[in-house]
């Protein structure tokens, strides 16, 4: 079978059934029996009202958080939650849609990024909260991404919230990478006790949503006694330095652009090259790093 909808294009859902040759029209992960073709729909009011728009939505990096099917009960990789899964595997193909009604637009194709999903804690229609499988959607062509929803609720604006300090048990990763696994935890580590450290010598932390491009982006920490924006990483390898000054940088402007008036900072685990320390200062960047339990800043001169 051609696919013959093309990326933008809206259609009534029963429509989009009608041309690819089947697919379940109720449910949001729709696999097309007899056909490579997986229809996923995402529907973010409907979402909002279950309580999943804080876990789903168009990320900073261009990934699609997507919750899988099942509202009462830990989400299981069964029906479509497994064919999605087993996507890649099987040479099935993704496609996007974002409904309003009864009427659906084609985002475009998608695959499962790294971690392929996640297990968190989401809320239930009715009882307590469950075990929910969040997929990880990148586009692999031209997509319409302009018509989905940011990352953490389509209301949401942006502005300064409380900084809860991260947690490794917040969710798991979905990867047979435990070298990411154990840096991510190291990562949040650092991230909490730096925060708390702050906290205790009497700056305020807070978390800061900025909107840029459609989405919105979270820098690690926001230090409004300093007026800092923070971007933490786990090591002091010069590539997860490099990207920390990216990001810290890209914040920054991106704050500028919101309103706040910040400085870009990063975080390390210790003291970088001296090499490295001079690219930063040259930039304007303050480094923090660990050090005898505390923490040392360098600013620029």
């Amino acid at each position: 079978m051609v696919w013959e909808i093309t990326v933008g294009q809206t259609l009534r859902r029963r429509e989009v059934h009608s041309l690819v040759g089947g697919g379940s029209r109720q449910n949001g992960i729709a696999p097309v029996a007899g056909s490579p073709e997986i229809l996923v729909f995402t529907d973010p009011a409907s979402g909002a009202d279950h309580g999943y728009d804080r876990f789903e939505g168009l990320r900073e990096d261009g990934t699609y958080a997507y919750t899988g099917e099942g509202q009462n009960g830990d989400q299981t990789f069964q029906r479509g939650n497994r064919a999605l899964r087993d996507a890649q595997a099987e040479g099935r193909n993704i496609r996007l849609f974002r409904t309003a009604g009864v009427m659906a637009t084609y985002v475009g194709a998608f695959t499962l990024g790294e971690p392929a999903f996640e297990i968190r804690q989401i809320p239930s229609t009715a009882g307590p909260d469950r075990d929910g499988i969040i997929f990880n959607l990148e586009p692999i062509e031209a997509a319409a991404c302009e018509v989905l929803p940011a990352y953490g609720g389509i209301e949401k604006a942006t502005g300064v919230r409380d900084w809860i300090a991260p947690s490794s048990s917040q969710y798991l990763m979905a990867s047979s990478d435990t070298a990411a696994r154990a840096a991510m935890r190291d990562e949040f580590r650092l991230q909490a006790q730096f925060g708390r450290w702050l906290i205790a010598r009497g700056d305020r932390v807070s978390a800061l949503r900025l909107a840029t491009a459609g989405t919105f982006i979270e820098p690690d920490l926001y230090n409004s006694s300093t007026g800092e924006v923070i971007e933490a990483k786990r090591s002091v390898a010069r590539h997860d330095v490099r990207m920390a000054i990216g990001q810290a940088l890209d914040y920054s402007n991106v704050a500028r652009l919101n309103g706040f008036q910040v400085a870009p900072s990063i975080l390390l685990p210790a003291r970088p090259g001296e090499d490295l320390l001079e690219l930063c200062h040259s930039l304007g960047i303050t480094v923090w790093h660990s050090d005898r339990g505390g923490f040392t800043r360098l600013s620029p001169l």
